[in-house]
Formats: C-alpha cells, sequence, structure tokens
C-alpha cells in the first residue's frame, strides 16, 4: 500500500520582540518570499499573511520534515533575506518560538479567512492577546514567563 497524508499546519511566529518591522508594502514581499520559501523546503503555501508585527501561514508540510525543522529553516532563509536585501539599518529578526496548530480540511477554509483577513482583526486585538486565545483554543499548556520574548 503507498503512503497517503493531507498534513495541514497553521504556524504563527512573530518579529523579535514584536517589533513593526512588516510595514505597507514591504510585508507583501516578505510574504510571498516565505511562500518562494515553503516551496523550496518541500512544503505548500497556502495561504502567508499577517500584522505589522507576526506572521500567518497555512501550509502543507511532508510528513518526512518536523514542524519545528521546517519553521527554523523558513525563519532563518526570511530573516537572512530580508537583512541582506531590505536596507534595514537594524538588524531584522524573529522570535526565538512560534505556534503550530494543526487544522482538518474541513477547516481550513476558516483558517484562510482568518489570515486573509489581519489587518481588520488587529484593529481591535493585539498579537499577544490573539496568540494567547489561539493557545487556549488548541488546549496547548504553556509558562506565560515564556511564551513571549
Amino acid at each position: 500500500m503507498s503512503t497517503h497524508q493531507q498534513l495541514l499546519y497553521h504556524i504563527v511566529f512573530s518579529t523579535k520582540c514584536r517589533r513593526r518591522w512588516l510595514t505597507d508594502g514591504f510585508r507583501e514581499s516578505v510574504f510571498a518570499y516565505m511562500a518562494g520559501t515553503t516551496k523550496t523546503l518541500n512544503g505548500f503555501a497556502i495561504k502567508v499573511g499577517g500584522f505589522y508585527d507576526h506572521t500567518h501561514l497555512l501550509v502543507r508540510i511532508p510528513a518526512k520534515i518536523a514542524v519545528s525543522d521546517f519553521v527554523g529553516q523558513l525563519k532563518a532563509s526570511t530573516s537572512k533575506n530580508i537583512n541582506e536585501t531590505s536596507g534595514l539599518i537594524q538588524k531584522f529578526g524573529w522570535q526565538d518560538g512560534f505556534g503550530a496548530f494543526t487544522v482538518s480540511v474541513s477547516s481550513k477554509d476558516a483558517v484562510y479567512a482568518y489570515i486573509e483577513n489581519q489587518m481588520e482583526h488587529h484593529k481591535n486585538q493585539t498579537f499577544e492577546d490573539e496568540y494567547l486565545a489561539m493557545l487556549a483554543k488548541h488546549q496547548v499548556e504553556y509558562d506565560p514567563r515564556y511564551v513571549f520574548d
């Protein structure tokens, strides 16, 4: 029998110290680069979006690639590209950690819409509140001292 899989993840991480580096125009080019990098890592970006201080990805990742390896390589490649091409005076970086949540095929469209509406969503909620709500929704235990860096 052959192997079949459909592994969808909603991955979330912020800029270092939640600095608002992802400005209008620049943000879209970063998200496009992330989508391309996802393909290079043998994944598939269904939707990439976010706000000025964080990003959300709805991605398909092959089972042979650990989620932490995938995210680590994605963040390293993206931050390297930003630092080499953006002309930012200060060094860009992502937070050390990330959130990764499995997504059922039946929830895919809802997660897609959630990511697409990030700019509107964050008129009423901070990233910190959003992320803590995601952890609660997915019943992820955490130590509040180490959630944000």
